[in-house]
């Protein structure tokens, strides 16, 4: 491509997009820190108490009850914010899920399981992924499901991860 364009070598890419990229002999670790931290300004909770998982266990939320409505607005920019961050982050991919269902008529119930995504971030700003230089091409994967666990519509909810040897593909 050299021949045809002007090319300017900038060395090994270190951030993009907001993905932060660290390359070494053993492989590449992908990160979204400095992004985890502006949402964290962003939304108010850089002082926030840190949990240890995003979402509480057996948590089932509805679109119908007697709570008064959420600012859909903010509601909406916290979710695409946290959704972005799924790229580097599948430990949120769940919690995150699961709110975006909501995003019509958010509660106060929602945004307070939102938060509890956030207080978590505190806790693991600097998780995100690494694929390692191996050679081993084995593929394998892994899926859950649940099946009519939604309350209010009785839909199902199935997940699943693909991995080329140690790395997550899909």
């Amino acid at each position: 491509m050299s021949f045809g364009f002007e090319i300017t070598d900038l060395g090994l890419m270190s951030y993009y997009l907001g993905l932060e990229v660290k390359q070494m002999e053993e492989g590449i670790f992908l990160s979204q820190t400095g992004y985890a931290k502006e949402i964290l300004k962003k939304f108010n909770m850089i002082d926030c108490n840190p949990v240890n998982i995003p979402m509480e266990t057996g948590l089932k939320l509805s679109n119908f009850g007697d709570e008064e409505k959420e600012n859909p607005t903010l509601f909406i920019s916290l979710v695409g914010s946290l959704r972005y961050l799924t790229y580097t982050r599948p430990d949120i991919l769940y919690a995150v899920g699961v709110v975006s269902r909501f995003m019509e008529t958010p509660t106060p119930t929602h945004m307070k399981v939102d938060k509890r995504t956030l207080c978590y971030l505190k806790r693991t700003l600097d998780f995100g992924i690494f694929y390692t230089s191996y050679d081993d091409f084995t593929l394998k994967w892994f899926c859950d499901s649940d099946f009519v666990g939604d309350i209010d519509d009785r839909k199902s909810t199935s997940s699943f991860v693909f991995f080329m040897g140690d790395c997550a593909i899909s």
